[in-house]
């Protein structure tokens, strides 16, 4: 069994026709569950309702830093409303993305601590988008209490007896070094395509340095295929192939990788 830990079903990157023939997909592969995330207002509605139309489907809602300049109060209250439907299992995603700038940099920085203070007010996961940011993400992470005692004592800590923040960095792309950090402040690290290209050293040497009990494995898609597919429209079933990279680089068989990310997005998420 596989779980997809980070997907954007309703992502523009899907035409109809596509998506359509993504869910059948989805369906007739090893993938279990999936978590559809939302990037804004739009998606975060149709997360929710994936998530009631389909058994392997759950949902997260948030608003990316590509879209905080649309928020204000009301927004951010319809993000608490959409929360508390049944199959909402976290907030995101949030945080800072300081490469594209699509929103200004002070309006990224207040809506992530608002999201984050939210998910705090929920006692809910957090997943984190971070891109050219990386040392500001995890210092509010740290201001807004995110990897507080407080926060840790509300979940079940890990099989290993680690304390769990349920702070979710997606798609890392940041140092070995820095997911240690991560690690002792009680976060969990997802792993996307990108660690299956061949020059992607950096990535590689993080799945090697953060133990199995701390790694989900996501698609990202549309976005990030993983080879053997690079250049195509990701979707759920190609986790497939960054599980196998994973295990390559842990020195473990793909059924063992397999389940210990599926059981690791499982505990997280609280499924």
């Amino acid at each position: 069994m596989l779980f997809d830990s980070h997907t954007h079903l309703t992502s523009d990157g899907y035409l109809q026709e596509v998506r359509e023939k993504l869910i059948s997909d989805i369906e007739a592969s090893d993938v279990a569950y999936v978590m559809d995330v939302g990037c804004d207002l739009e998606t975060s509605v149709m997360a929710v309702q994936n998530a009631k139309k389909y058994d392997w489907c759950y949902a997260a809602v948030g608003v990316h830093p590509h879209d905080a300049r649309l928020m204000d109060e009301t927004y951010l209250m319809r993000i608490r409303e959409l929360a508390g439907e049944e199959k909402v299992k976290a907030i995101g995603e949030i945080g800072l993305d300081f490469h594209y700038d699509y929103s200004p940099r002070d309006v990224q920085e207040y809506w992530f601590r608002r999201q984050i203070q939210l998910a705090n007010e929920l006692k809910m996961p957090i997943i984190i988008h971070s891109r050219e940011a990386d040392q500001l993400t995890m210092d509010i992470l740290k201001e807004e209490d995110a990897f507080s005692e407080r926060r840790k004592d509300w979940f079940e800590r890990r099989p290993d007896g680690s304390a769990d923040a349920k702070v979710l960095l997606h798609c890392y792309s940041g140092s070995a070094e820095m997911a240690t950090e991560y690690i002792k402040l009680g976060a969990t690290i997802s792993i996307a395509g990108p660690v299956t290209y061949k020059n992607n050293r950096k990535t590689q040497k993080v799945v090697q340095t953060v133990p199995m009990e701390h790694l989900l494995a996501e698609t990202d898609a549309p976005y990030l295929t993983p080879e053997p597919f690079r250049g195509k429209t990701n979707k759920s079933p190609y986790v497939e192939h960054t599980v196998r990279r994973i295990a390559l680089l842990k020195e473990m068989e793909y059924e063992d990788a397999a389940k210990a990310t599926y059981e690791n997005a499982r505990r997280f998420f609280g499924i």
